[in-house]
């Protein structure tokens, strides 16, 4: 339940004297986006730091079970997850049991590990994305060459596929599927085949809509546009201002909820039919693209929801 204007005050003037909360920024380095994170942070009062995920430790000698690197014997208040680097499935593993002990210990964790297992695993994402009844590309994960063929043989009658790594961001990796026969091997893919209705138009130029929510509101918006069908920045695509209408507003915001993300990078593309589809939500997002034609300082938005959202908690478990 939201606080009373006046419990509000009281929590951000409390926070205003600075120096009374700590938080960490999680990634695996520091890259500008941790900077900016930490810069504003600090700005709004909070101690801010900076702390490899990897090089945080589980400890049953520890007080909190839990050791992250510059914090001793005690933990930070909240933690914002920048980014989880890449590695084996048990350092990954690994990685995310950081992140479910902090949350068991009380610490307010943005994403949580509950929402980035979601947003990593694109078929869980479809799949919760569709079970809140939010329009999807119809979407196939599969394990098996032999699977993923029939699927192939069966959808492309229809039109192309899209085939994305299971695991993947910003653009790489994406293979469009025209036949059966364009289908990798399975060493190509770890074995899992994802799979998406391609229902983007026939160009000359491509285009979608990145989203940036941040504790159920619209944050920032742009439209990316390229001569390819990948539009991510990182690919080529060319950011451009754009106002959101309310329509795409509100998709974009039920989509974070829907994997139960506290901020998100939510991508949405307007098919050939002209109906808004939700291809992703990303729970790591990156900024750089959109922080360049956007009027609101982005990292600053993030910090400053976090911090009123763990203010708000230790207000209330005050109160309680």
């Amino acid at each position: 339940m939201p606080l009373s204007p006046e419990a509000s005050s009281s929590v951000r003037k409390r926070g205003d004297r600075g120096g009374d909360l700590v938080v960490a920024v999680f990634g695996h380095q520091r890259d500008g986006h941790a900077r900016a994170l930490i810069k504003r942070l600090e700005e709004l009062g909070a101690r801010a730091s900076f702390v490899s995920l990897s090089a945080s430790m589980f400890s049953t000698l520890h007080p909190r079970g839990v050791a992250l690197a510059g914090f001793g014997s005690r933990l930070p208040d909240g933690v914002i997850v920048r980014a989880i680097a890449a590695g084996s499935f048990e350092a990954v593993t690994r990685r995310l049991g950081i992140l479910h002990a902090l949350r068991e210990q009380g610490v307010l964790v943005w994403n949580d590990a509950r929402a980035i297992e979601r947003c990593v695993d694109k078929s869980m994402t479809s799949f919760l994305v569709a079970r809140a009844g939010l329009p999807t590309p119809d979407t196939w994960a599969v394990e098996g060459h032999a699977e993923a063929l029939r699927i192939a043989r069966r959808e492309t009658i229809r039109g192309p596929l899209v085939l994305k790594p299971l695991f993947g961001s910003q653009g790489r990796g994406l293979r469009l599927i025209r036949s059966a026969s364009d289908l990798p091997e399975e060493s190509a893919v770890a074995s899992v085949f994802y799979l998406q209705r391609f229902l983007g138009g026939a160009g000359p130029e491509h285009s979608d809509f990145r989203v940036f929510v941040s504790r159920g509101r619209i944050v920032a918006a742009m439209r990316r546009r390229a001569a390819h069908w990948v539009t991510n920045v990182k690919q080529g695509g060319r950011p451009e201002k754009v106002n959101l209408d309310q329509s795409l507003a509100r998709l974009a915001i039920r989509s974070a909820a829907a994997v139960e993300a506290d901020f998100a990078g939510v991508d949405i593309l307007l098919g050939s039919d002209e109906r808004p589809y939700v291809l992703e939500v990303n729970s790591m997002p990156a900024w750089r693209g959109l922080q360049s034609v956007a009027s609101v300082d982005i990292a600053a938005a993030v910090a400053a929801d976090f911090l009123d959202r763990l203010r708000e908690g230790i207000l209330a478990r005050r109160i309680g």
